[in-house]
């Protein structure tokens, strides 16, 4: 199926209240602009250095999200030019984004990633270390958690929707605390190949790659 025809079903397919992000890492201008066209606003990208390059070429009706690792001396170069950082997972990287955004009085959006399988391969915070980093996050003047994210382990559908139900319980939790810093908007969780059990369990935003832009060209460094 081309990038069309993937973005209008999945449109009709998912719910309303479900954010779309086209996940576009190693994709081309070209194909991006061609999602554009076809009412897409919200693209993930991976690496920092990728997402600048990208930025240039779209308007400011492009929401960008940050959605792979960020490493603290990248921080800098985000600052301002990215909707939604999805992966704070440490309380260093949150002082350097606290300090960054500081410096050129504006607000960051965060997502708190959590990697609830506890796989050392993946980026995440653990849930041990989750109360310290909700304590550091309300000291912030600069940071807002906005939500949850998180990239489960491999499964069948019956495992997905148990990981994706363990996130969306603490998501609920927090909900329902009274902060100053965090508010519980979006528990972005779901991709391609396992959206459809995140969204079976409270997902409101999926980052989807392949499923819309078919199968990555790592070769493509446009």
């Amino acid at each position: 199926m081309s990038i069309s025809e993937n973005i209008i079903k999945l449109k009709e397919e998912l719910p309303k209240n479900v954010t779309l992000i086209a996940v576009s890492k190693t994709r081309s201008v070209d194909e991006i602009k061609e999602a554009v066209k076809l009412g897409m606003h919200d693209f993930g990208e991976n690496k920092v250095q990728e997402l600048i390059d990208k930025i240039d070429c779209f308007d400011s009706s492009i929401r960008w999200h940050l959605i792979g690792h960020l490493q603290t001396n990248k921080v800098k170069y985000v600052v301002g030019k990215v909707y939604l950082i999805h992966s704070l997972d440490s309380v260093k990287l949150l002082k350097e984004i606290e300090k960054r955004y500081a410096l050129n009085n504006l607000t960051a959006n965060v997502l708190i990633q959590i990697n609830i399988g506890k796989e050392e391969a993946k980026t995440g915070i653990y849930l041990d270390d989750l109360p310290e980093l909700l304590e550091e996050i309300e000291k912030c003047k600069y940071v807002k958690a906005k939500g949850i994210m998180t990239v489960i382990p491999k499964g069948n559908y019956e495992e997905n929707c148990n990981y994706f139900k363990k996130v969306n319980d603490i998501w609920l939790k927090l909900k329902n605390e009274k902060y100053t810093n965090i508010s519980m908007d979006y528990l972005s969780m779901g991709m391609t190949h396992d959206y459809k059990a995140a969204i079976s369990q409270g997902s409101n935003m999926i980052r989807i790659g392949e499923g819309i832009f078919g199968k990555r060209n790592y070769n493509n460094n446009n």
